[in-house]
């Protein structure tokens, strides 16, 4: 048997019942605290990782999401299953198997003793190919989700995620043939439509076709990279008044921080929360900030009472997690992680490695033999592990604020091969040697050293900071020492349009152009009819045109400079 082949659980035959809704809701615990699935980046090392940061007994509020997986490519391939999720593992412990059956054993995605509960999610558009995809899973996880919320161009491409709400036929099929199909729940996770009652029908369609659970991305299928701006939480606390009190209820969306998950919770009414790329960038956002006092070596606090988890403290407990769980080594014991009046010595021998590396470096090493176009990279034996192929991404997120000022570690990371362990370390051990420094200089200096680094600049002469469409006010709450982990904060719409990152599409240009010409040339009326002609034609060259022959036509027709009659 294969060790993700269907068993008896899948085909039907378990004894146990079938929660749905609320009541199964209530069985997995009533988890608040929802990590997202992301694509190659909710693995299992992940998830260890993000539940770690809370006490033993409380890990279990967190309920985990696996990566969105293809379900026709799970459905029909081994080898990307083998890839992508990993339960279990054939241990021969001297004992003789069942004829034709390897003794199995639990091992990481959907571990009882240590990741649960989770849920499974697939993107599909045809219900028997996601049906036998979550026949595979079934027996490794709580539930099988539907991803109804990818707005990335992959999944317009391949007709999945945000892509299918307009089908609302299909997507009823594809969840309720899980629904009536499986023997555990499915739930689904959307974007909001463009009203708020085309919100609801959507919700009560996907309800309706047997969701036990309802997640709500704030945001609509458009608002993606420059252009994501806020979540509308008012969408789904509308959905939260309209809906049965028992439906659960997930929200999405705006969650930078820990304190973010209770201000949603209250402005919206749900159930959980879920958090993305607040956890990307702190994977302890779950957990509240121990007491003052109460810190430890883990998690720093300032002079001015902020503070969070230090990023050698979370990078240490990463790859702690890959080494125990995903490789199966163990390591010698690492030294205690460093605080202001520890003993110094070991910074001197670990600076003094770097110097010697870089030294062999910039001397130059023979040039290796040119490798044959066909011969395959230098692999290593566990590269294929979800686990491993995410560190690279993992730690780019987690360092993205210390590479910034500490650019030889973001080189080394962007150097970093896949699988090669030691070089991680090695990484690792750069960063623990500057936050020591960090912190030194720090304490020396009474907390100015970080002055400048922690300033924001203002939002500009008369533009206020509260204004919903300012990122400012944002920046500067949430910003932190550079050995800080701490949100990545996108620049909003409004901002990005202003800095150049992104530009108003062709037909909304046009448009602007139209007006704007149309006001210069208005403007420049005066009382010669013959100008009073040439603004009249203005319009006409644009309708018929485009603002392309606009210049042209309009400066053969006038006495006027350009500059005066069409700069706008």
């Amino acid at each position: 048997m294969s060790p993700m082949a269907p068993n008896a659980a899948v085909n039907g035959t378990s004894t146990k019942k079938k929660l749905h809704g609320r009541a199964f809701y209530e069985s997995i615990g009533s988890p608040k605290y929802i990590l997202a699935p992301m694509v190659d980046q909710s693995e299992f090392a992940w998830r260890m990782l993000s539940r770690s940061f809370l006490p033993q007994d409380q890990r279990t509020t967190v309920l985990a999401y696996t990566p969105m997986f293809h379900a026709r490519l799970f459905a029909e391939t081994q080898k990307y299953r083998d890839q992508h999720f990993q339960p279990t593992r054939e241990v021969f412990d001297g004992q003789l198997p069942e004829p034709g059956e390897p003794p199995l054993t639990p091992w990481l995605d959907g571990n009882p003793a240590i990741d649960r509960p989770l849920f499974v999610q697939f993107c599909a558009n045809e219900a028997e190919t996601l049906l036998e995809a979550a026949r595979f899973v079934v027996p490794y996880c709580d539930a099988v989700d539907l991803n109804l919320g990818c707005p990335q161009g992959i999944a317009r491409k391949g007709f999945y995620g945000a892509f299918l709400q307009e089908k609302q036929d299909l997507i009823y099929e594809l969840i309720n043939t899980l629904h009536r199909e499986l023997p555990v729940p499915v739930t689904a996770k959307i974007r909001i439509l463009d009203t708020k009652e085309a919100t609801l029908e959507y919700a009560q369609n996907v309800l309706r076709a047997g969701a036990s659970i309802l997640t709500v991305h704030g945001r609509r299928r458009e608002q993606k990279g420059h252009l994501t701006g806020l979540a509308d939480w008012e969408y789904i606390r509308y959905l939260r008044e309209q809906l049965p009190s028992e439906t659960v209820l997930f929200a999405n969306g705006n969650i930078l921080e820990h304190g973010d998950i209770d201000k949603c919770i209250a402005a919206t009414g749900v159930d959980g929360v879920m958090s993305a790329e607040g956890n990307l960038s702190d994977p302890g956002i779950f957990a509240a900030p121990p007491p003052v006092g109460q810190e430890g070596r883990e998690y720093w606090r300032g002079k001015d009472g902020k503070g969070g988890w230090r990023v050698d403290a979370v990078f240490r407990r990463y790859m702690d997690i890959v080494h125990s769980y995903a490789r199966g080594t163990l390591l010698a014991k690492r030294r205690e992680l460093f605080v202001p009046g520890d003993d110094t010595a070991w910074l001197d021998a670990v600076a003094e490695a770097e110097r010697r590396k870089e030294k062999e470096d910039a001397k130059g090493r023979p040039p290796k033999r040119p490798r044959r176009d066909d011969a395959p990279p230098k692999k290593f034996d566990d590269d294929r592990s979800p686990n491993i192929a995410g560190m690279q991404a993992h730690l780019f997120h987690l360092l993205r604020h210390f590479v910034t000022r500490h650019t030889d570690v973001r080189d080394a990371l962007a150097r970093a091969r896949l699988g090669d362990i030691p070089t991680f370390e090695a990484i690792l051990s750069m960063v623990e040697r500057k936050v020591a420094e960090g912190l030194i200089e720090y304490e020396r200096t009474s907390g100015k050293s970080i002055e400048e680094y922690l300033h924001v600049p203002s939002a500009g002469v008369g533009v206020d900071e509260n204004d919903p469409e300012s990122s400012v006010r944002t920046v500067r709450e949430c910003k932190r020492p550079w050995w800080v982990v701490q949100p990545i904060v996108r620049p909003l719409p409004k901002e990005a349009l202003a800095k150049g990152a992104i530009r108003d599409s062709k037909k909304v240009r046009k448009q602007k152009e139209k007006e704007e010409a149309e006001a210069a040339a208005g403007a420049a009326v005066t009382a010669n009819t013959p100008l009073a002609a040439a603004v009249a034609k203005v319009a006409e060259v644009v309708d018929q045109n485009g603002s392309g022959d606009l210049v042209k036509d309009v400066e053969m027709k006038t006495n006027f400079p350009s500059s005066d009659l069409v700069s706008g």
